[in-house]
């Protein structure tokens, strides 16, 4: 007999999904950042152009006694994505939050040269490209993953290993949403007024039913 509990791992997308993000997190603060980040909320949000994002003191309890943080990261890109992909933007937003509870950032969204030596000291290269060769610190800055760094050996220890995944991710993006509405919305829906027989066409176009009517005439549908 499958266990309640057990029911809820294996089926609930909502549990195993932030449950696995949550062990990720834990993982990753204890390998790169010796324990010491303070939990936050991760969230999972559409960001136009952003895998993830970081947002000090963005939560709060409705009492007011606790306060924290937001990591979120973006679904539309996991599926394109690697594992080792996704992860890296999770610890790229826990710099920025190490940064915001230990160290000194500069106005929202800019990435100083203390945040370039955070993310260096974890493994993960700031650079404006997302390649070797691009600027470290500026307002839109992505990194890359240093071959044997500290990232990376975690990484492979927590997928490889540790059987880490995303079990869920978008069958299709907004792109596509948008493609399928419009061929949707290209044709519209006629019916015969008399049989009820239903024909789709472009909007605007002139339908006669054949199976209406008698010999020489037609009715005509409506859209």
């Amino acid at each position: 007999m499958v266990s309640y509990d057990m029911m809820i791992t294996l089926t609930d997308p909502t549990t195993r999904t932030y449950s696995g993000l949550s062990h990720a997190y834990d993982f990753f603060n204890e390998r790169l950042f010796s324990a010491k980040l303070p939990p936050c909320l991760i969230t999972m949000q559409r960001k136009n152009k952003a895998y993830g994002y970081f947002a000090g003191d963005r939560f709060g309890t409705r009492g007011g006694e606790e306060v924290t943080d937001e990591i979120a990261l973006n679904p539309r890109h996991f599926a394109e994505r690697t594992n080792e992909a996704t992860l890296s933007t999770l610890v790229h937003e826990m710099v920025h939050l190490e940064q915001h509870h230990f160290g000194a950032p500069s106005r929202t969204g800019y990435h100083n040269s203390e945040w370039a030596q955070m993310m260096r000291a974890v493994g993960l290269i700031p650079s404006s490209t997302s390649e070797p060769g691009g600027k470290e610190t500026g307002q839109r800055i992505s990194h890359y993953i240093e071959p044997g760094g500290r990232f990376s050996v975690a990484c492979v220890e927590l997928i490889d290993e540790r059987g880490f995944t995303l079990p869920y991710v978008e069958l299709c993006d907004d792109g596509e949403r948008e493609t399928r509405a419009k061929k949707a919305s290209s044709k519209t829906k006629y019916t015969c007024p008399s049989c009820r027989v239903n024909a789709w066409a472009k909007p605007r176009t002139r339908l006669l039913c054949g199976g209406c009517g008698e010999a020489g005439s037609a009715i005509e549908m409506i859209g």
